[in-house]
């Protein structure tokens, strides 16, 4: 019994990663928040809707992250999405 405990975790670390994998809606709109937080002015010309429609989304199942201009821009994994600079 002991020895399938570890597989039974594994399985459900791996259900819950793709299950909460962070939507494409959700990388645009970290990205647009990260860039309004950066400078006023990139928030006032809208630079940061710009950035997160240009975004390309890509997801591998238990994680996802978006590229622009083929440059990483966010990665993603169990519901949190992070900018990169």
């Amino acid at each position: 019994m002991s020895k399938a405990v570890p597989f039974i975790v594994a399985a459900i670390t791996i259900v819950l990663a793709v299950v909460l994998n962070p939507s494409p809606e959700k990388h645009r709109e970290k990205i647009r928040e990260a860039i309004a937080e950066r400078s006023q002015l990139e928030r006032v010309l809208g630079i940061g809707h710009l950035t997160s429609f240009a975004s390309r989304y890509h997801s591998f199942g238990v994680g996802s992250y978006t590229t622009v201009n083929e440059k990483l821009t966010s990665v993603g994994a169990f519901g949190l999405v992070f900018v990169t600079d």
